[in-house]
C-alpha cells in the first residue's frame, strides 16, 4: 500500500501562487504515476495534473501554463506549483498515486481557496 500526506493548501488572492506537497510512503517502488485531483461540492473529482515515473506529464486544459507538477525522488514527494490562481481554482485538492497493478491511493485532501 501507498500512504500519501498532503500539505500546502490555504487562502490566496486571485493572481497569487501556492505550492502543494504530497509525501508518499509505503510501497514506493510500486508507483506508476502520481498526480493531483480537485473537487468542489456537488461536482466530480477531476484530474489536475499527473506525472508518471517515466516523466510523462498530463494537465487539465484549465491549468495548462499555470500549474506545474514535479517530484523530488530523494524525498518521495510530488509538488504542484500553482501560479496565476483564479477563484475557479478553489477546491479541495487530493494527491493520488497509482501502482503498476492499477491500485489507487488517495491523500486526505487540502483546501485551496482563491478569494479577495
Amino acid at each position: 500500500q501507498v500512504q500519501l500526506v498532503e500539505s500546502g493548501g490555504g487562502l490566496v488572492q486571485p493572481g497569487g501562487s501556492l505550492r502543494l506537497s504530497c509525501a508518499a510512503s509505503g510501497s514506493i517502488f510500486a508507483i506508476h504515476a502520481m498526480g493531483w485531483y480537485r473537487q468542489v461540492p456537488g461536482k466530480q473529482r477531476e484530474l489536475v495534473a499527473q506525472l508518471t515515473t517515466r516523466g510523462v506529464t498530463n494537465y487539465a486544459d484549465s491549468v495548462k501554463g499555470r500549474f506545474t507538477i514535479s517530484r523530488d525522488n530523494a524525498k518521495n514527494t510530488v509538488y504542484l506549483q500553482m501560479i496565476s490562481l483564479k477563484p475557479s481554482d478553489t477546491a479541495v485538492y487530493y494527491c493520488n498515486a497509482v501502482t503498476y497493478n492499477g491500485r489507487s491511493s488517495w491523500g486526505q485532501g487540502t483546501q485551496v481557496t482563491v478569494s479577495l
